[in-house]
């Protein structure tokens, strides 16, 4: 499995073994599912970078990948037709490489306006229908605006925030390696 993402899931300012695709790893192990996980957590990468990235950062034998981009494209104000062509285009090329995929939404920032909010924050729920990957809304449910669980920035988390987002995501990542799973026949 890899996580491609920004610094949500590349462990901003975090020990690596604090960072999401660590804990997340440990977590699956810890109900007895061993998982090797590569972070391809890349921190400032907006959608479009990683669409410039993806082919080389899932390796050949990759069977899942956790998709974790567009919060940075929402700070930047950038146009949420930019950021839905390029996931689109991550999407695109991982379903003709045949690799289950778990989408991780991100809300646009409330002070962008009514309408980029409503325009970014469906670009998750409808790319995931149109390439039937499940949907996880929101990376930060939980974790987003509560001081407690986020560094000084008050954007990335601290470890009991990732703490939080592994407990919150785990059960669709366990659907995740179900349909890995299934499509081994195994």
């Amino acid at each position: 499995m890899v996580v491609l993402g920004d610094s949500l899931s590349a462990g901003y300012n975090l020990p690596a073994a604090d960072a999401f695709p660590a804990k997340l790893a440990k977590a699956l192990e810890a109900k007895g599912i061993a998982v090797a996980i590569t972070n391809a957590g890349v921190s400032g990468d907006t959608a479009s970078g990683g669409l410039g990235r993806v082919d080389w950062s899932v390796p050949p034998g990759t069977e899942a990948v956790i998709v974790e981009l567009g919060a940075n494209d929402a700070l930047r104000g950038i146009d949420p037709a930019v950021t839905r062509k390029a996931l689109d285009g991550i999407l695109k090329k991982l379903k003709d490489r045949k690799i289950a995929v778990l989408l991780a939404g991100m809300y646009a920032p409330r002070n962008m306006g009514p309408d980029y909010v409503r325009d970014f924050d469906g670009i998750f729920p409808a790319l995931a229908k149109e390439y039937d990957a499940i949907l996880y809304p929101f990376f930060l449910d939980g974790v987003a605006n509560d001081a407690k669980l986020n560094q000084r920035d008050g954007l990335h988390p601290t470890a009991a925030g990732i703490d939080v987002i592994v407990a919150r995501i785990l059960p669709k990542v366990e659907e995740l390696i179900g349909r890995v799973r299934a499509a081994r026949g195994s």
